[in-house]
């Protein structure tokens, strides 16, 4: 079979492995091959439809940006206005049931008033906490503890990160945290509480945007379709890395030699298929990725349903869930993202089932809509077991169970689809083997790993971020610039970043 050689090599065609490819483009130095085992771009970021013609994403991505460079590339595949809408983030978290406006603990003036006193309780205590502390927390849950108090840790922060991370908050370091939570401002907390009244919106999404067609895969295929299509090998996955003669086997038998690798596999997949490196080390590094980088898998599952959007449901965007009733953590109303998300009204769709099916047999005739769809995500670990078979049916339930959907709901559509790796885990010795073997990988072969599992920094798994990541290695294996995105999620998180423009 073929032997191709080329300067740098890209694996991967999802948000890093584009990003890549695009400043390669860009800079027109030295030739460039992207190759991909799937069909089509997107990776992690893409989207599936199913028979009934409702659109899924393979998890909860929205469109929200710290870099200059990655508007202007998602500017250039989809220039049009009427490409994309822009939504203001309405997000609540379940509890006690009612709906809790997000951050949770900016809003504990919706819960009881016992839970209220709770949560004050432990906000003072950690306050008492953060005085006394003559060292920084190790975990996250001495990082909840000391910045929200035991009430909030117990009602929320635990039960839902467990079900995020399908590991306890125990066994999670806290560096990874930046801007995704929000500490809460003790004195605004009682204010609110006094006087009955909501925190406003916070975070780095508290506007977002969402491409009208086709998913947050269309945004990948359409920043693919910009780059020369010759440079694009789809079907041909990696079989092995012959680090030593810095060539790459595919599954079709042929092979690609290359000056720089960007890997966006996953990096206990790479380490585990490479040869050419001596046994000691190559045997450290296996050791390493084996048990020090934890994962979870992840349920999506989502349901399309015939009927106006109920009023209970409104405007909401993406919702939480601590409590034991579900055994999802978040639920996206997805056809509030875009209406093209749903089959138009006019088509028509027999009923599969109620969301209780002992409400009965309901007709199996085609009929018209409107349609709406939630979509849902469930974690899973060796801690936290999920029965395949049974997680449909389970989800159902759950949305009965927490009122997004009433024993009535007709469901005409259904779907599930298990992501192994689904999450990278901030686990407590992660930091310590990434530094351990990204450098080594970098130095000694040549080989920069990239992306939500390539460099496995969730803090950095965003789309945006992914992406860069993409476009700085480049940057790296040519010119040896430092990668701010890798290596200071901080500095990036809290600012807006200019510095390249396409």
């Amino acid at each position: 079979m073929s032997t191709q050689q080329v300067d740098t090599l890209v694996i991967g065609a999802g948000p890093t492995g584009l990003g890549a490819a695009k400043r390669l483009n860009q800079l027109s130095l030295g030739s460039w091959t992207l190759v991909d085992a799937n069909s089509e771009a997107g990776g992690l970021a893409s989207t599936d439809v199913t028979n009934e013609g409702f659109l899924f994403d393979v998890g909860g991505h929205v469109i929200f940006s710290h870099y200059a460079y990655f508007d202007d590339v998602l500017a250039e595949a989809l220039p049009r206005p009427e490409d994309w809408y822009e939504h203001q983030r309405i997000s609540y978290v379940r509890s006690r049931d009612v709906w809790v406006p997000y951050p949770y603990q900016n809003n504990i003036s919706m819960l009881p008033t016992e839970d209220q006193v709770k949560a004050i309780e432990g906000m003072i205590d950690a306050t008492e906490l953060r005085i006394r502390a003559k060292d920084a927390p190790k975990t996250f849950d001495e990082w909840i503890v000391r910045m929200m108090g035991e009430g909030i840790a117990d009602l929320f922060m635990r039960p839902y990160n467990f079900k995020v991370w399908a590991v306890p908050t125990t066994m999670m370091q806290c560096k990874w945290l930046g801007e995704r939570v929000a500490a809460p401002n003790l004195k605004l907390v009682v204010s609110n509480t006094l006087n009955k009244k909501v925190a406003g919106n916070w975070g780095p999404n508290a506007t977002f945007k969402f491409p009208a067609r086709d998913g947050t895969g269309g945004i990948w295929k359409a920043v693919a379709k910009t780059l020369p299509q010759d440079k694009l090998q789809f079907n041909k996955k990696v079989t092995k890395v012959d680090a030593a003669a810095h060539t790459v086997h595919l599954s079709d038998g042929s092979s690609i030699q290359y000056k720089h690798l960007v890997s966006t596999m996953g990096l206990d997949y790479l380490v585990n298929t490479m040869e050419g490196v001596e046994g000691t080390l190559k045997a450290q590094m296996q050791k390493t990725v084996s048990d020090k980088l934890v994962y979870s898998s992840t349920h999506v599952i989502g349901i399309g349903i015939r009927g106006e959007l109920p009023n209970r449901i409104g405007d909401k965007c993406w919702l939480y869930f601590p409590e034991d009733d579900c055994p999802f953590y978040r639920a996206t109303i997805f056809s509030n993202y875009s209406p093209y998300n749903c089959p138009q009204k006019d088509a028509k769709l027999p009923t599969l089932q109620y969301a209780d099916p002992t409400h009965g047999t309901p007709s199996s005739e085609p009929q018209d809509g409107p349609y709406w769809s939630l979509m849902m995500e469930v974690s899973e670990s060796h801690l936290k077991p999920v029965d395949n078979d049974k997680v449909l049916e389970d989800t159902i339930r759950g949305c009965v169970n927490t009122k997004l959907l009433l024993p009535d709901s007709e469901i005409v559509s259904t779907y599930h689809r298990k992501f192994t790796p689904g999450y990278p885990t901030p686990s407590l010795d992660r930091d310590a083997a990434l530094q351990e073997i990204l450098p080594t990988l970098r130095d000694q072969f040549n080989i920069l790993s990239r992306g939500r599992f390539g460099s496995w920094k969730y803090e950095v798994g965003n789309q945006d971020h992914s992406f860069m990541l993409g476009v700085e290695a480049v940057d790296r294996a040519l010119f040896g610039s430092p990668e701010m995105t890798l290596e200071s999620p901080d500095f990036v998180n809290g600012r807006r970043n200019s510095e390249r423009r396409l």
